[in-house]
């Protein structure tokens, strides 16, 4: 299983690879604010990589339940220094590569210019444009399932069969994308936990995980400190989210996903290794 990105092929043959969210927001659910300095935001990647992440996703933008979008100087002028600055770091383009988490056509062109490999679309790809910017720039890209928009994507969801509706989607997706001019190694798809979604549609698709699987392309799983984890456990502490954020990231690779998308990377480096020794042929 190969995905390739503009600065890095990514064989998942056998391994997957860790995504460190780098949030650079004020409103980010769980990490909200505390990245906005520069030089903090280097600093937690810088981190994020000592730990193992192979992939950083800078976001400017909350998605989080009940957000207002931002308009696109405002999520440039986050993004952008932070990318440009990453950029620049040592081992860009080997040991590690980066990403951009936006919906916007424009900030995910002046983005790539500034050194993303992948565009983490959260939009699903539907705004049109954002085909040509993956198309042009060479950028790979994760294309995620999400109902509605972040303000209203959770006024009571409702899924024939969930599992159904977002794998259709996936292949609507890749056809679209095909069609376009991008080959497939270049797409990554993400169920979108959490977007959309009630807690029984998201363990409804961590069960059926493998029925998402389109053309041999990669599943990014992102539920790192969702608030389905805590509603299902009981809890309000994003705290309390990290451990079991932990167990799912072994139990999703066991699943075949083959990238986790997480605020802490170590330990769930670890669990997805740990896995890979057991699973491995």
């Amino acid at each position: 299983m190969i995905w390739q990105t503009p600065h890095r092929t990514f064989d998942f043959t056998r391994t997957g690879a860790v995504m460190g969210v780098l949030n650079v927001t004020p409103d980010s659910f769980s990490d909200g604010g505390q990245w906005l300095d520069l030089d903090a935001a280097i600093a937690h990647a810088e981190e994020m990589l000592a730990e193992g992440a192979e992939i950083i996703d800078v976001g400017g933008e909350s998605t989080r339940p009940g957000a207002s979008p931002v308009d696109e100087a405002t999520e440039k002028s986050r993004v952008l220094p932070v990318i440009e600055r990453l950029a620049a770091l040592p081992g860009h383009g080997c040991r590690f590569v980066i990403s951009l988490d936006t919906m916007k056509p424009a900030v995910a062109r002046d983005g790539a210019a500034a050194g993303a490999a992948i565009i983490n679309d959260v939009g699903g790809l539907r705004d049109e444009r954002m085909l040509d910017v993956i198309k042009q720039t060479g950028a790979a890209a994760v294309v995620m399932h999400m109902r509605g928009e972040p303000k209203t994507m959770q006024d009571s969801p409702v899924y024939a069969d969930v599992v159904n509706d977002v794998r259709e989607f996936f292949c609507a997706a890749l056809a679209r994308c095909i069609d376009c001019g991008v080959p497939a190694d270049r797409i990554a798809f993400d169920p979108g936990f959490g977007f959309g979604k009630t807690p029984q549609h998201n363990t409804e698709l961590l069960r059926r995980l493998p029925a998402l699987a389109v053309a041999s392309r990669p599943i990014v799983v992102g539920v790192s400190r969702k608030s389905f984890i805590g509603r299902l456990l009981g809890t309000q502490s994003i705290g309390d989210r990290a451990w079991p954020t932990v167990a799912l990231t072994s139990f999703c690779r066991e699943r075949g996903a083959r990238v986790v998308r997480v605020h802490e990377v170590k330990p769930n480096l670890e669990a997805l290794r740990m896995t890979e020794a057991i699973i491995a042929p």
